[in-house]
């Protein structure tokens, strides 16, 4: 007679596999998800040559030292393009509370819900694909970004990319398991869709992604200073194109870590309570 694993995470990679076999065995999908941010970093960034707009004829005004003073870097493609790896991780997080719905209508929550498995496992599962997802999204974001002439920091070195990374795990398990929990016990596919609707462009312009936070009205500033985004943005900033503030980044690393941590949380507690058939 077998035994059952009495592992805790049992079930935790067949579940996650199967969520990143309908992304990576869906190639228009596939390929569009990754087109998508290039597209907007290429066009957007190159197009937006703000270097161009102040003027190079005055004495003593130098383009690129304005912008550095304004950005923290000379090149707005530079800036912009790392709110890319944030855009991607929004989106690409939004679709984990989508992917709840969808199996509770297609009957496969009823079978997962009644095998050893348990529901927190479910839910991580869900969470972990779309971190991967994401994870690998920035990847391709950062070599696209190099090849278009990325302005790196002084004091960057390979390594920070593992920092990115690891930036990119947390705000997306925070994220994901946000989604989640606000479509868990949806059964209509428009409650997710709504939802994505009402927040993404909202959480996008209500951060650093595209504008520096500094120049923003006092009351978007006062959002943009709590959105997870803006933290995670700046601490890929700090990681790749700043000079690097090691006090700044260690903040921006709690900040998006106690994040996760609460709404992973959360994610897994409502698992326990309203995750049934």
């Amino acid at each position: 007679m077998n035994n059952v694993s009495k592992s805790k995470l049992h079930g935790l990679w067949a579940l996650t596999n199967r969520e990143l076999k309908k992304w990576y065995k869906a190639p228009v999908v596939f390929l569009l998800t990754i087109i998508q941010p290039i597209i907007w970093m290429s066009l957007l960034g190159k197009a937006m040559n703000l270097s161009a707009l102040i003027p190079s004829n005055i004495p003593g005004v130098d383009p690129q030292t304005v912008l550095e003073s304004i950005l923290g870097t000379g090149d707005y493609f530079s800036f912009m393009a790392i709110g890319m790896i944030t855009f991607t991780t929004l989106f690409t997080t939004m679709f984990s509370g989508m992917s709840v719905v969808w199996d509770r209508r297609l009957g496969f929550l009823d079978k997962a819900l009644s095998t050893p498995v348990s529901r927190s496992v479910i839910i991580l599962s869900k969470v972990l694909s779309a971190t991967l997802r994401s994870m690998f999204q920035a990847a391709i974001i950062i070599i696209v970004a190099v090849l278009l002439r990325l302005q790196t920091g002084s004091n960057f070195t390979p390594l920070n990319i593992l920092g990115v990374f690891a930036v990119i795990f947390l705000i997306c398990m925070g994220l994901s398991s946000l989604f989640i929990a606000i479509n868990i016990r949806s059964t209509r596919i428009e409650t997710p869709m709504a939802v994505m609707n009402l927040v993404n462009l909202p959480l996008m312009f209500a951060s650093n992604a595209l504008f520096p936070i500094n120049f923003m009205p006092d009351w978007l500033q006062a959002i943009a200073n709590i959105n997870p985004l803006s933290y995670t943005t700046d601490a890929v900033r700090q990681l790749l194109i700043f000079n690097t503030d090691y006090a700044k980044l260690a903040f921006d690393f709690a900040y998006v870590g106690i994040f996760a941590l609460i709404l992973t949380t959360i994610g897994i507690v409502l698992s326990w309570r309203f995750l049934n058939k």
